[in-house]
């Protein structure tokens, strides 16, 4: 096998890795504050998704652009989501919430499901741009500015994520409730507002994780299981209680699933993640890079 084609395979692989960490990282949010898996979280990055389309095909935003709404939109659903629904589940004890949240969820992702194929039909969808297949050359590696695009904004959405959580007292707030809730409203936290916040938060990045997908893929309304599945995957890998840990994780992904193609073919490139996922499970349970 050529080392260029290795090379290209690695790099083409951390770039969609990127994606993978940007996706996982509001469900690791979510899951870490509120111990709430809520597996509708592919779903809600296919609305974000859409909307990214529908402000390029009706306006002509670019995607990029337009994720200057589409973040806003997601966060205003996921309060929606969370005062209508997840509430409830937060009041129970935390043993219960995991199975509790994973009905609620399975409902909520067979009710987003459908409402987007009685919407927007079941049609694949996708946005290009001028810049859609244009690539730079960095010694002889490909570098597709789409692919770039959503690195470099994941970086940055990431990076501002941990500065929020560490730097900020509302942050700091969020990471307390996640350490013992309990404690967290004795000191006088509002424990209720926390778990919005967080929610919102987490869908807000799931929105803007299907707005890159809608630029560097194509949508549809059966795109979310697949998105909640690697970023159960990039949760298990990188453990709980590191958000870097969590965009490690997904170029980790990325990047094994591309360079198998070369070594067992692409019909095996999904169980590459799922092998990875039960290994990481029985050898090391906090992730690789988990607290």
């Amino acid at each position: 096998m050529p080392i260029d084609a290795l090379t290209q395979g690695l790099v083409f692989g951390i770039l969609v890795g990127a994606l993978y960490g940007l996706a996982a990282v509001g469900l690791s949010l979510v899951f870490g504050v509120m111990r709430v898996l809520n597996v509708a979280h592919g779903e809600l990055l296919m609305i974000g998704g859409y909307a990214s389309f529908w402000f390029f095909s009706l306006y002509g935003i670019d995607p990029f652009v337009s994720l200057a709404a589409t973040i806003p939109t997601l966060f205003v659903i996921g309060i929606v989501l969370h005062r209508g629904l997840f509430v409830h589940v937060t009041k129970l004890r935390e043993e219960d919430r995991i199975k509790n949240s994973l009905l609620m969820g399975f409902g909520l992702a067979l009710i987003l499901d459908n409402l987007a194929i009685r919407l927007w039909t079941a049609d694949e969808r996708s946005i290009t741009t001028v810049y859609s297949g244009a690539a730079a050359s960095l010694m002889g590696v490909s570098l597709p500015y789409v692919r770039v695009g959503s690195l470099l904004f994941a970086l940055v959405a990431i990076l501002a994520l941990h500065l929020f959580l560490t730097r900020t007292y509302i942050g700091r707030s969020i990471r307390a409730t996640a350490e013992d809730w309990e404690a967290a409203a004795i000191v006088g936290i509002n424990v209720d507002r926390t778990y919005l916040l967080a929610f919102a938060i987490g869908t807000a990045l799931a929105g803007a994780a299907g707005a890159l997908v809608s630029v560097g893929y194509s949508i549809n309304p059966g795109i979310g299981l697949e998105w909640t599945l690697k970023a159960l995957i990039v949760i298990v890998l990188a453990g709980m209680g590191s958000v870097g840990g969590t965009l490690a994780g997904g170029l980790l992904l990325g990047a094994v699933e591309s360079v198998s193609v070369y070594f067992i073919g692409g019909a095996y490139r999904e169980v590459v993640g799922l092998v990875m996922f039960l290994l990481v499970l029985l050898l090391r349970p906090k992730g690789l890079f988990g607290n």
